[in-house]
This record gives C-alpha cells, sequence and structure tokens, in this order.
C-alpha cells in the first residue's frame, strides 16, 4: 500500500497558525512541479468526505493543491496538430499524454487519478471530474483543453460550448491525456471531483495554479 506523505498539509496548517498570529507567511513558498510523473487531479476518500490532493509519484509525496505551482516551460511547446479547439497558432504547450515524450521534454505528464477509491463505496463504482473554470493572468480563457489521442477532447475551457466540461470516470484507475495551453500565461484551473455515497452526494472543488512560460 502507499504511503502518503502530506508534506504541505502540515505547511499549509503552519501558515495559517502565522497568519493568524499577524505574522508573514510569504516565506512559505509555493513548491513547484516541472517534471516527471504527477497526478494532478488525485480524488481520495477518507470514509468521510471527497479530497483532491497533487501526487508526486517521483518522490511519493502528496500535496494540497493551493500549495503547488505547476511549471510548463518554453521546451513544452509544440506544433499545433491541427485540432480545431485549439486555436489558430501554430504552436501550443503540451504535456503529453505518454511518460516517454514528457521524460524526452523534460516537462510534467500530467494524470487523473482515481487509484485511491475503492469499489463498493461510490455507485456505479464511478466519480465524476468537472472543469469549473479556467482563467489566465486572472481573465476567463479559452486556451486550455485536455484531450486524448488524435483529439478527442475530455476538457475544454471554450466559453462557447457547455461540452466538455465533466468527464466520468471508474474508480480504481490512472488515467492520462495531452493537456494544452494556447498562450503563455498563469493559468488558475479550477476542478470538482464529485460521486454518490449511500445515496449522498459527496464532492471536492480545489484550484490548480498552472505558469506557462514563453
Amino acid at each position: 500500500m502507499r504511503t502518503h506523505r502530506r508534506l504541505l498539509t502540515v505547511t499549509g496548517l503552519a501558515a495559517a497558525a502565522l497568519a493568524t498570529a499577524g505574522l508573514n507567511t510569504s516565506a512559505f513558498a509555493a513548491t513547484t512541479l516541472t517534471s516527471g510523473h504527477v497526478d494532478v487531479l488525485d480524488a481520495e476518500w477518507d470514509g468521510a468526505d471527497l479530497h483532491l490532493h497533487v501526487h508526486d509519484e517521483e518522490s511519493e509525496s502528496e500535496y494540497e493543491p493551493v500549495d503547488v505551482t505547476l511549471s510548463v516551460p518554453a521546451a513544452a511547446k509544440v506544433a499545433n496538430p491541427g485540432f480545431g479547439f485549439l486555436g489558430s497558432g501554430s504552436q501550443i504547450w503540451l504535456l503529453p499524454d505518454t511518460e516517454a515524450e514528457a521524460d524526452a521534454a523534460g516537462v510534467l505528464f500530467p494524470g487523473i487519478s482515481t487509484e485511491h477509491l475503492t469499489t463498493g463505496v461510490f455507485a456505479n463504482n464511478n466519480v465524476t471530474y468537472r472543469l469549473v473554470s479556467a482563467t489566465r493572468n486572472g481573465a476567463v480563457t479559452e486556451d486550455f483543453s485536455i484531450y486524448a489521442g488524435s483529439g478527442s477532447r475530455w476538457f475544454d475551457s471554450n466559453t462557447a460550448t457547455t461540452s466538455f466540461k465533466s468527464r466520468t470516470f471508474a474508480v480504481a484507475t490512472h488515467n492520462h491525456a495531452n493537456w494544452a495551453f494556447e498562450e503563455a500565461g498563469t493559468y488558475q484551473l479550477t476542478f470538482r471531483v464529485q460521486g454518490t455515497v449511500g445515496g449522498v452526494t459527496e464532492a471536492a472543488t480545489e484550484t490548480y495554479t498552472v505558469v506557462v512560460s514563453s
């Protein structure tokens, strides 16, 4: 069984305590993850509540999303594959859906995980992830999407459509797709995970910071 080290959960509590005491909490800088296998959307159930964490598979460390910055370097730029939802720019920033490609580029290999949710707890043995909102540099953005294979969209921040905002995953699974950004900037991506336990809807919502460098 995997042992989780909630490193920045503790840090967050310490920062909160200092804030309560009226002290400067700026020393508690966010951890920046730049490469390797990272489950960005990692759902867990503690028997009473759903939680979302960021799980770094490389170090077997687990973080609160608020304490993490996900870095997408200029090295992530690739030719735009030409899918209509990726806009008209010649290049996009891509976190690929295979570990080999991610390692070769030196970028993150992002996952969407339900592997810590056991069968027999959630109705139909599945949960749903929803992209609640997406901003770039503080403004609503249409420049973020997640897609699989040859352009099969999972999530899309395009506000012109209500589609591609949610996707259901079976519990106890590990999922990877391409994370695409059409412009450089600081993205705030809010995701919600939801499932039904004993007829009651359980959910957790977190916001993730992604910095895409030009």
